[in-house]
């Protein structure tokens, strides 16, 4: 593993959390979570998935950024917020994998048939309906707003809450990606990260 990840001294426990944001049928941010949840698998890191909705970012606009006209991707993000509340984050991670997996693991270009994906997550089918319905979206407004209050700043998808072996903990945007990272630079991109956000005042940037 190349960089110089920061791990926990032997014997302990977690040494990194992130609280990661998502909204489920966004591409770019498969790229980020599919890299983060890599990292969990090198270092002693503990990933909190949780919702939030592009269609609920942009209700207010006059325009349309996302092209959703018929309101499509309040689906998936309905759906999603259902696992999350009644079955928890870790139980969203695996429900998400499975939405942008084949059976064979394989990844997808977009995302799969909910019903599917709920029943490879070993999650009850039942709760695909809740993505026509608004039996959720109070739910929903909340686990998005916990993330996007966080940050005072015009952001997307993902967000991320890093909190370090101090305890202390910094909410960003990003890292948007346009592809996987490749296993070299994977761990140079964590520490890349963990170099910005211990710089209090650091704002912005993008490439």
């Amino acid at each position: 593993m190349s960089g110089a990840v920061v791990a926990a001294p032997e014997g302990v426990g977690i040494a990194w959390s992130v609280d990661f944001w998502l909204d489920p049928a966004c591409p770019l941010t498969r790229h980020t979570a599919r890299w983060i949840a890599q990292i969990a698998d090198e270092i002693p890191l503990d990933v909190r998935w949780r919702v939030m909705s592009l269609s609920v970012l942009n209700e207010h606009r006059d325009d349309d950024p996302e092209d959703d006209p018929d309101g499509y991707l309040w689906i998936p993000a309905r759906v999603a917020v259902a696992v999350q509340t009644e079955h928890g984050h870790h139980a969203l991670g695996s429900f998400y994998d499975a939405l942008w997996t084949d059976p064979d693991g394989t990844e997808r270009q977009w995302i799969n048939d909910i019903g599917e994906a709920l029943r490879r997550a070993a999650l009850p089918v039942e709760l695909a309906a809740a993505g026509t319905s608004t039996d959720y979206d109070a739910e929903l407004r909340a686990s998005h707003h916990d993330g996007v209050d966080r940050i005072d700043a015009e952001i997307g998808t993902p967000i991320l809450a890093i909190t370090g072996t101090d305890g202390t903990q910094r909410a960003f945007f990003g890292p948007v990606l346009d592809a996987l990272p490749a296993k070299k630079e994977r761990a140079r991109l964590w520490d890349a990260v963990l170099l910005l956000v211990g710089v209090p005042g650091l704002r912005e940037i993008k490439a």
